[in-house]
């Protein structure tokens, strides 16, 4: 199908789903991290006591993400869509207008939980489960509001709270998200429930048949790739997360770092299409080997940088590797799976990687703490990433034979 007419046929979908994509960027860490000095500042919390408690709120919301993921498989994506952005806004509203720094873990729980776990999932899946042949491309479209969400928030509010008190942003945020509620169920008007779904816009995975979550979760290739996907959200997280300590430790000014992350985002979106357009030509099987290389290589060249530009090629090799992990591990679980558990088995790969975004900044600021600079683990993450592709070529081998009408 030519590409305008598919947009054309599928705009509201498509919409619907990058709108979701986007809305989720309230709970994600590129997000929350911009008011990381005022909520310290507010509370009086070290830095390890922050990164703590968003340790603690982040990990609570992977186990949440067990239990409330599978509704997306019985529940229509404008009921339940609309219902997560809904308590999204009211989290940003709590992290307003909270006065007690022992309620903080359960706001940044609540803004994890419905925005990074809830909201991106039930755009994912919806993508997944609605399209078919044209999954990489609906997938890619979708993806598209994260891009623009991670391109243009954290420009937008660290400029106004340069003017406006960082209580009334967030109150801002929360207004927006119960704003875009009328606008979601507008889009999704003619949606269908996933049972009404379940003849005509199933596909089957492995085998010729749709798995349940029991039955991916005892297979080893599921464990093989899934935590194989953690790493990037677990180490792009820590990046994000000390970005202030890497640009002490090379002596570089901050702000000159950040300059050169729109870079990243350019890539992002370059590369989030080429990979969905990719995975409708040639699957995904044989991209899941290769998609996580160009950010060890980011890793590396962030490692050796002297310069803000070498650091410049690693935030694009980052961006790059960022567009497989917005397409492909949905798709992936789609045509191994089958699509209609899909939203239960994507919870738990979600939980796995909301787990990791946890992990990750603690993992790091520990070494920090003991005396290993960021920039000095990066070797070693960036050797795990290499390992970790090349861990995945043979089971993906052998799932390929079971695959009936795949690449």
């Amino acid at each position: 199908m030519p590409f305008l007419r598919f947009l054309r046929e599928n705009a509201p979908f498509l919409m619907a789903g990058a709108l979701l994509s986007f809305l989720s960027s309230f709970g994600q860490t590129f997000f929350i991290s911009i008011f990381g000095g005022e909520i310290r500042a507010a509370f009086g919390l070290s830095n390890g006591e922050w990164g703590g408690i968003y340790t603690l709120g982040t990990g609570a919301s992977a186990v949440l993400m067990l239990l409330a993921g599978g509704l997306t498989d019985r529940f229509r994506v404008r009921f339940l869509g609309t219902l997560v952005v809904g308590l999204l806004g009211l989290a940003c509203f709590a992290m307003a207008l909270n006065p007690w720094a022992v309620a903080l873990p359960f706001v940044i729980l609540a803004l994890r939980f419905f925005g990074q776990g809830m909201t991106s999932t039930v755009s994912i899946v919806a993508m997944a489960r609605w399209f078919v042949s044209t999954r990489g491309r609906a997938l890619a479209i979708a993806a598209l509001g994260f891009s623009f969400g991670e391109a243009t928030l954290p420009l937008t509010f660290v400029w106004l709270k340069r003017h406006v008190d960082w209580h009334i942003l967030w109150i801002g945020a929360g207004v927006f998200c119960l704003l875009m509620l009328p606008v979601l169920l507008g889009l999704l008007r003619l949606e269908r429930t996933p049972l009404a779904m379940a003849e005509d816009h199933t596909s089957t995975g492995m085998d010729s048949r749709h798995w349940t979550r029991l039955e991916a979760l005892k297979s080893p290739l599921f464990w093989s790739l899934s935590l194989s996907m953690m790493l990037m959200p677990a180490f792009s997280t820590a990046f994000w997360f000390h970005q202030v300590h890497f640009a002490e430790v090379k002596g570089w000014d901050h702000l000159a770092l950040v300059a050169v992350f729109p870079f990243g985002t350019l890539a992002l979106v370059i590369s989030t299409q080429a990979f969905g357009w990719a995975i409708d030509r040639w699957g995904v099987i044989r991209l899941l080997p290769i998609y996580l290389l160009p950010f060890a290589l980011g890793f590396m060249a962030h490692a050796q940088a002297d310069r803000v530009w070498w650091s410049a090629i690693g935030i694009i090799l980052m961006g790059i590797s960022g567009g497989g992990q917005s397409t492909i591990p949905a798709a992936c679980w789609a045509q191994l799976f089958g699509t209609r558990h899909i939203g239960a088995i994507k919870s738990t790969v979600v939980s796995l990687m909301v787990l990791g975004s946890a992990i990750g900044p603690g993992l790091t600021g520990w070494l920090i703490d003991l005396g290993f600079p960021f920039p000095s683990q990066l070797w070693a993450y960036a050797a795990v990433f290499l390992l970790a592709s090349g861990a995945m070529i043979l089971p993906l081998r052998g799932a390929a034979g079971r695959l009936s009408g795949t690449s």
